[in-house]
């Protein structure tokens, strides 16, 4: 029995191989030139590892599995599932892609790249977020037209039934289905935030319903002290449904007024380094005399700071 020798080189295939078109109905070659990718794509295509596993993959095989276009007015086409291979394809160098063109409309072509997409073994809370709110719309749309009886992929709904549906296709809740539809009302920066677990979806959500120019204040706050709580956030609603705007001080002031009391190490004995003191005092200064200056500024910071707020 032959045994694999340590450190044998693997034979890649040759270019001709690649480009073997698998036996696939409707399967033909495409140049890659002319692939464009879906419009509004909700689904990061990343130059991490899982991508070059799968370049790999496939100067190894070749593309086993032929990616689905649809034909654009121009002659080209659009993307609909396959984004990722033809990232690598592009990578190797490769000019043409096995490829099965759909004849879809927009919301048929929507509702087959969101399915496709959430094939996925990890997808973003920001990915969800977008591919749940382009097939909701589509889903909505077809169920309010009156020149199909049905769609040729899933079933025409009665208006108000699409996140019943969505729900029940996506495997979420109604609740957690509309939760992730809030997230499409975050600026990027905060949206990120959820990307990166670093903000909770339920806060998240909170903060979706106020206007983007407060979010963008918000987003500072939170970059300069902490992460928000949810019942922070909710008392920034309260004070916006009252007063309806609101300047950067007013925004702190609710935020730490509400933050979380943490009061074991508020007011305990302040130690600040000789070497730090003397940056600002003369040697000369006795401790009484520094004591006098510090209090001085901080009763000046406080009055200005209370005047500013007024």
């Amino acid at each position: 029995m032959a045994v694999k020798r340590v450190g044998q080189k693997i034979k890649m295939k040759s270019v001709d191989e690649l480009l073997c078109v698998p036996s696939v109905a409707g399967c033909e070659e495409i140049e890659v030139a002319r692939i464009h990718p879906f419009k509004d794509h909700p689904f990061k295509v990343l130059d991490d590892e899982k991508m070059h596993e799968l370049v790999e993959s496939i100067m190894l095989n070749g593309i086993l599995v032929p990616v689905t276009v649809r034909q654009m007015e121009d002659g080209d086409y659009e993307m609909i599932s396959g984004h990722r291979r033809l990232y690598a394809v592009k990578v190797i160098g490769l000019e043409r892609i096995p490829a099965i063109v759909k004849d879809y409309d927009d919301d048929e072509a929507i509702l087959a790249m969101v399915d496709s997409n959430l094939q996925r073994e990890e997808i973003l809370p920001s990915e969800k977020a977008f591919a749940y709110k382009m097939k909701y719309d589509a889903m909505r749309r077809q169920g309010q037209r009156s020149d199909l009886t049905s769609s040729r992929i899933g079933t025409k709904l009665p208006e108000g039934r699409a996140d019943d549906e969505l729900a029940q296709q996506v495997g979420e809740s109604r609740g957690q289905l509309h939760r992730y539809l809030r997230l499409v009302e975050l600026i990027p920066s905060i949206l990120d935030l959820v990307d990166k677990k670093a903000l909770s979806l339920a806060t998240a959500v909170e903060i979706s319903f106020v206007e983007s120019k407060v979010q963008e204040m918000l987003y500072d706050y939170m970059m300069e002290n902490d992460i928000c709580k949810t019942f922070q956030i909710f008392a920034l609603r309260n004070y916006l449904k009252e007063n309806g705007t609101i300047n950067k001080s007013e925004l702190m002031r609710i935020l730490n007024e509400n933050a979380p009391k943490d009061e074991s190490n508020r007011f305990q004995q302040l130690t600040i380094t000789k070497k730090k003191l003397q940056e600002y005092f003369p040697t000369f200064y006795t401790k009484s005399q520094m004591e006098k200056v510090l209090f001085k500024l901080l009763e000046d910071w406080k009055k200005q700071n209370t005047e500013t707020e007024g």
